[in-house]
């Protein structure tokens, strides 16, 4: 089955979940019993990640797209139409940490682009789908960056907080036909896109002073893709170790 055009409901669509927080969550949401649609731009590591999934007994398939690309998009988003998707996380994104004045115009687009572009298009092509079935979930990826100012992350940070804000204003717009939308904001986490004395020096900046591993937060995006968490939608849900609540 998990080798055919066809996925068994329930299904979920992971962007970036070829390494870090969304490889995590893929593997999280196999478990819980959804099909996932492994989203990446490798083969190679998609392919290792629905073997991971379909060895543990679950069902996925990757989905290759350039998420930067308008025409890779939009084709990754009609795929993910056609199949019904019932939980949408927007995963997917890179990170830029510098002096303001060394970034260029090329890797800000292409960041906004990644981060925020990927994520509207694709919930205005799954969201009115979802509405029309009434049910759904969608939880974006923030970050405690959206939250609070970071020195040399103005330009991450702005993705981030547009994450949140098109958050609330999806809820209202998608939440009264039954769609769940959230965002999970994490603080430092482990991944293999981050250097690890970086994210162990934020990690020590945190109330728990350690970085998150990436299954904690795919723990959290689980629940939010749940039942459990029927009743709650337009939320920021903070898991950075209580950075920022300080």
């Amino acid at each position: 089955m998990s080798g055919s055009n066809e996925l068994p409901a329930p299904v979920a669509l992971v962007t970036g979940a070829t390494s870090g927080i969304g490889r995590a969550v893929a593997r999280k949401l196999a478990a819980d019993g959804f099909s996932v649609l492994v989203h990446g731009r490798d083969a190679a590591r998609g392919a290792a990640v629905v073997d991971e999934i379909i060895a543990d007994g679950g069902h996925a398939r990757f989905a290759p797209a350039d998420l930067t690309d308008a025409a890779d998009l939009e084709r990754l988003a009609a795929e993910a139409a056609d199949v019904d998707v019932d939980v949408l996380v927007n995963n997917a994104g890179f990170s830029w940490f510098g002096p303001t004045a060394d970034l260029t115009p090329a890797t800000f687009d292409a960041m906004f682009a990644a981060n925020v572009r990927s994520a509207y298009f694709l919930v205005a092509a799954i969201a009115p789908v979802m509405a029309k079935r009434g049910a759904g979930a969608i939880i974006n990826l923030g970050s405690m960056a959206g939250q609070i100012g970071l020195a040399g992350g103005a330009a991450y940070s702005a993705t981030k907080a547009a994450l949140a804000s098109l958050t609330r204003s999806w809820a209202a717009e998608f939440s009264p036909q039954g769609v769940r939308v959230n965002t999970v904001a994490p603080g430092p986490a482990y991944t293999d896109g981050a250097a690890p004395e970086r994210t162990a020096a934020l990690g020590d900046t945190t109330l728990l002073g350690r970085a998150a591993e990436a299954g904690e937060i795919a723990d959290v995006i689980a629940f939010l893709a749940s039942p459990k968490a029927a009743y709650i939608t337009g939320a920021v849900i903070a898991a950075d170790g209580g950075r920022t609540a300080i």
